[in-house]
């Protein structure tokens, strides 16, 4: 049974759609604000996310950022936001569909389907959390915490360290890190990774001149080991 996370603050909305994909075999999942879609995410591992992205508590894009830390799931947003911008933003940060309120149920229902077809067989990259021995990712969240304390990061840091949890046990190019962090203009600044992985590990490794967790492949890369 293809699972659907409805989130969205209108009840009626919830409502209508509940009962909708219920009576054609969807088992629907709902939240109504940003934090709970992050966490029922997390526990029910929905096939496909329908999103608003007007919540009372997160902007929608932050949710959608938030579930592309660690999943590819299709994301559509449903919103009653027109302007072509607001729509950029959210296929940017990673949505696969946009559609605008008012809307037909039945487009609303094909472009579900269609975005179930044309998704992966798995949608994970891996759990949403990642444990080490020092510290612990919540992907999910965008929190890190250590001996159960929650450890500020910079937005620079925190992207320095998602992109590397995420390609956990894997080596990361110093390109990469930079382009995607950064940005292209950035592919060859390398000082900038030397200076924010020495505050990662100040921040994180028990031992930052002898780092267990980030670990540096001379000349190539950074490598994060659980």
């Amino acid at each position: 049974m293809t699972k659907v996370l409805v989130v969205d603050d209108e009840p009626q909305i919830v409502r209508a759609l509940r009962i909708n994909l219920s009576a054609r075999g969807y088992r629907v999942l709902t939240a109504s604000d940003g934090a709970s879609a992050l966490a029922v995410a997390a526990e029910g591992r929905p096939d496909v996310v329908v999103l608003d992205l007007g919540l009372p508590d997160l902007d929608g894009t932050e949710v959608i950022s938030g579930l592309r830390g660690w999943t590819t799931v299709p994301i559509i947003v449903l919103s009653a936001r027109t302007d072509s911008t607001d729509k950029v933003e959210a296929l940017d940060a990673g949505a696969d569909d946009y559609v605008t309120k008012p809307f037909g149920m039945d487009e609303l229902l094909a472009r579900l389907r269609a975005a179930v077809r044309r998704s992966a067989v798995s949608h994970d990259v891996g759990d949403p959390v990642v444990r080490t021995a020092s510290f612990v990712v919540d992907l999910a969240a965008k929190k890190v915490h250590r001996e159960g304390v929650e450890v500020h990061l910079t937005p620079t840091e925190w992207g320095v360290l998602e992109l590397l949890a995420r390609n956990q046990g894997r080596l990361v190019a110093q390109k990469q890190l930079l382009q995607e962090v950064w940005g292209p203009a950035y592919a060859k600044e390398t000082h900038y990774l030397r200076v924010y992985l020495a505050q990662l590990r100040r921040k994180l490794e028990p031992e930052p001149a002898r780092p267990r967790h980030l670990v540096t492949e001379p000349g190539m890369g950074y490598r994060f080991e659980p």
